[in-house]
């Protein structure tokens, strides 16, 4: 299917909203499975929006930036995975794997920003000395459009400017090379998850983890919808019982501003 030039200048608006949202890390719209669903809106099929958003989320899921080492842009691979769906008819586990370069070419533009960045320390230190807060938010804005810019540039040419080149060049792809692309595609939530149970699999959530296969496992539900909300619950109740352990341990220490002594 065609995309319109309106809706590459929205695709891109998204793009740039999301990019924003990455440098802020207010609001986590960079997550692709918030790109995905908007992207699927804009595009008029949320259906393919919200496949595409839900393999490249769990795809991304434990890929964190650690010191130096940047991973591939997760609101990339979530705009193109939708991107390379819509417009080629592929499933959502090939496109996937078809976004992967654009989601290194965007993880390449953060860094190139991020180190051209370096050069605006000056000029806010001189805005600090001067006490200039209206040039410091300037040079700051400045660069956050800059790089969200960028990232709406690519967004438009890759889903406009550029789609039938694409999706031509995709579509030359032999049936084997395509099979192959879907079983990577596949394949990637679970190394996804996989490295987010490296950080978060510790023993006091071992218990969870299992609930939750079983959960999937023997009582065929069919979606993980009734999984998430059984999640939701047991993460509410273990709110509720840490704040009743802290409100216990204030009452006995003797008050919030007790020094401990």
């Amino acid at each position: 299917m065609q995309i319109t030039l309106i809706q590459g200048i929205l695709l891109a608006l998204l793009a740039f909203i999301c990019a924003c949202d990455a440098s802020w890390e207010a609001f986590f719209w960079f997550r692709p499975i918030v790109v995905a669903f908007f992207a699927g809106i804009i595009l008029g099929d949320v259906q393919v929006g919200l496949a595409a958003g839900a393999v490249a989320e769990l795809s991304y899921l434990g890929l964190l930036t650690v010191g130096g080492t940047v991973p591939p842009d997760p609101l990339m691979a979530g705009m193109m995975t939708t991107v390379i769906a819509f417009t080629t008819g592929q499933s959502a586990e090939t496109a996937l794997g078809l976004s992967l370069p654009f989601a290194l070419l965007a993880q390449w533009v953060g860094i190139v920003c991020n180190t051209t960045f370096a050069g605006f320390l000056r000029p806010l230190d001189h805005a600090c000395e001067n006490a200039d807060t209206k040039k410091f938010t300037q040079i700051v804005i400045l660069g956050l459009v800059i790089k969200a810019g960028i990232y709406a540039l690519i967004t438009f040419l890759s889903a406009f400017a550029l789609q039938n080149q694409i999706a031509g060049f995709v579509n030359m792809f032999p049936e084997w090379l395509i099979h192959g692309f879907e079983i990577s595609g596949g394949l990637l939530p679970a190394v996804g998850l996989t490295l987010l149970l490296v950080v978060m699999l510790k023993k006091q959530n071992v218990a969870y983890l299992f609930i939750g296969f079983l959960l999937m496992t023997f009582l065929k539900l069919g979606n993980i919808l009734p999984v998430a909300i059984a999640g939701i619950a047991v993460a509410f109740i273990g709110y509720l019982n840490d704040e009743t352990i802290k409100k216990n341990a204030i009452s006995v220490g003797g008050g919030a501003d007790d020094d401990g002594i």
